[in-house]
């Protein structure tokens, strides 16, 4: 048997790379949640929230539904993470269906509750609403919102960032471009869509720094927890779906546990490969589930350290 010179330098690395315990540990992360629904969901959530949190992460931050429909929930989440635990609070905000003057006002709510970091979004359109239109009064887009968010107060300030490029984007370019304009309007960093390939990230990282981009952008890793879930939600933000990935969650509809060690699996090895091309921070979707998100965080060497969970108890 001959192989060529390209698989035997493809074996050399792979027998040369670290094994995930060989991983330093030197990853900051953070975490994503939604607000319950009912009495059940906000026990998961806070099931989730105590088990990611002796992890260290950087910040937990919690979606706002469209139109600000979680509006109060995700007050309320945000506002319970700030005052029970010892990590820092992230609230997302979008401009959809509201004035400035009433976004402004959630704003000041979030201040005077503790919350210091805000994720301004321009938001989906509302339901039936074929494309984004800004309301009369209201900011007109994210970078509007960033320099509003701005005036009120020094909010610390996350950005959304489209590896495969917004939907209503016309071409990477001008993704890049409304990207910059929100970093220059005051954001501090940009937290990606999910992605399921690392060159899909290195590609972008390299291309927003070609146009001038130095901010920070941080990955933003979705580990399948339901892969008809994460195939709709690709569908609706232009995300590849690669069909390596979808043979490899074919057969495990009805068998979760075995579709959990595999979904844990991908979501590792993304951030590894992700990792030995220099990324230090992820962002997790956890879908309000610890698990998967701490299996690889485990992976990556990251560990609880006794005084944060004593914090987080």
């Amino acid at each position: 048997m001959t192989f060529s010179v390209n698989q035997l330098e493809e074996a050399r690395r792979a027998l040369d790379a670290p094994l995930y315990a060989d991983v330093g540990g030197d990853v900051d992360v953070s975490f994503e949640f939604s607000p319950p629904k009912s009495e059940k969901s906000e026990e998961t959530l806070w099931q989730s929230i105590e088990t990611l949190c002796p992890l260290g992460p950087r910040f937990l931050s919690v979606t706002y539904g469209a139109g600000g429909s979680t509006r109060d929930r995700t007050h309320a989440t945000v506002a319970r993470i700030a005052r029970e635990t010892a990590v820092p609070a992230a609230a997302h905000l979008t401009c959809v269906e509201a004035t400035r003057e009433q976004i402004d006002a959630v704003a000041q709510e979030y201040w005077a509750a503790g919350v210091r970091h805000i994720v301004a979004l321009r938001g989906d359109p509302p339901a039936g609403a074929a494309d984004y239109a800004p309301h009369p009064g209201g900011y007109e887009n994210a970078a509007a919102l960033v320099a509003g968010l701005r005036r009120l107060h020094p909010f610390e300030i996350s950005v959304a960032a489209y590896p495969e490029c917004h939907p209503s984007s016309a071409d990477l370019a001008g993704d890049l471009d409304n990207l910059k304009r929100k970093l220059d309007a005051g954001a501090n960093r940009a937290i990606t869509q999910f992605f399921f390939e690392a060159e899909t990230f290195f590609r972008y990282r390299d291309a927003a720094a070609a146009a001038g981009i130095q901010a920070e952008i941080v990955p933003g890793i979705m580990p399948i927890g339901s892969f008809a879930g994460v195939q709709r939600m690709a569908a609706m933000c232009r995300t590849d779906v690669p069909g390596w990935l979808a043979r490899l969650f074919e057969g495990l509809d009805d068998l979760p546990a075995a579709r959990q060690l595999v979904a844990a699996t991908v979501a590792a090895e993304l951030c590894r490969k992700l990792y030995a091309g220099g990324v230090k921070q992820l962002h997790f979707y956890t879908m309000n589930k610890a698990e998967l998100s701490y299996a690889i965080c485990h992976l990556l060497g990251v560990r609880a350290t006794p005084r944060q969970a004593a914090a987080a108890a």
